[in-house]
């Protein structure tokens, strides 16, 4: 990991979620392009299920969408792989984009490096935090990050490149109640696996944490492998993301 010349973007768009992957991808091209260094977003979206690849070409997709919006959330999707997940006020987004000529030849280690620093935060937090998945969790993947070996408490997804990778993570720091309602019937249009008592946070494991103290155990981590600079969303950037933003929009 290196350790200098990293930017922090804090902003969130919880009135229009689907700015969000938006950003992300023109952050991903900005950073392949050389025209940005490797940039962490430390957000909260506020309510979102955000869909992956797969699911916008499920045959369920179209009532997956209207579950959502039937429990008050609206739909995105996302830039990187995996199933449908959900944000809420008490959620996270985390993202990296990050430089690498050759991104597809360093997947796994990313995905080893990073998701270690975020068990390691909530390890610090005082949750029994390990990487790997919990049968019948939502998004499924070797990468998710557990409590106990029982509880889901954050999942992450890649997108690549030429020139550079995107690292993004979904992390409940509370509110897991109305996540595993919400997901329920999302899960049952797309016709896949989900057991609701997988949907976990980190306040469940750790009853008392709050999202800001989330956010500091994160911070501090990232602090550790890179020195960030928190800078405000440039004008430009923040236009092109608007520009593009409907095609993330999730449709009825």
């Amino acid at each position: 990991m290196p350790r200098s010349g990293w930017q922090l973007l804090r902003e969130a768009f919880p009135d229009r979620p689907e700015l969000g992957p938006s950003l992300s991808r023109v952050l991903l091209e900005q950073v392949a392009a050389g025209q940005r260094p490797a940039t962490v977003r430390l957000s909260r979206p506020g309510r979102v299920v955000a869909f992956g690849r797969r699911d916008a070409v499920s045959p369920g997709y179209k009532a997956a969408v209207e579950a959502a919006a039937q429990k008050g959330f609206p739909g995105m999707e996302r830039i990187s792989g995996g199933r449908a997940a959900a944000f809420t006020e008490g959620a996270l987004s985390l993202t990296l984009t990050l430089p690498d000529p050759r991104p597809a030849e360093r997947t796994d280690q990313r995905f080893a490096d990073w998701t270690g620093l975020v068990r390691d935060a909530f390890a610090d937090l005082g949750a029994d935090a390990r990487i790997g998945a919990v049968p019948g969790e939502y998004c499924p993947g070797e990468y998710s990050v557990n409590a106990g070996g029982e509880i889901k408490i954050a999942g992450v997804g890649q997108r690549m490149i030429r020139g550079a990778a995107h690292v993004g993570f979904v992390i409940l720091v509370s509110g897991s109640g109305l996540v595993a309602e919400t997901l329920e019937p999302v899960y049952a249009a797309l016709g896949l696996e989900y057991r609701r008592q997988t949907v976990g946070s980190l306040e469940d494991a750790v009853p008392g944490i709050g999202i800001e103290d989330a956010e500091n155990a994160l911070l501090r981590r990232l602090g550790k492998a890179a020195e960030l600079e928190t800078v405000p969303l440039d004008a430009q950037t923040l236009e092109t993301a608007e520009s593009r933003a409907a095609r993330f929009r999730s449709k009825p």
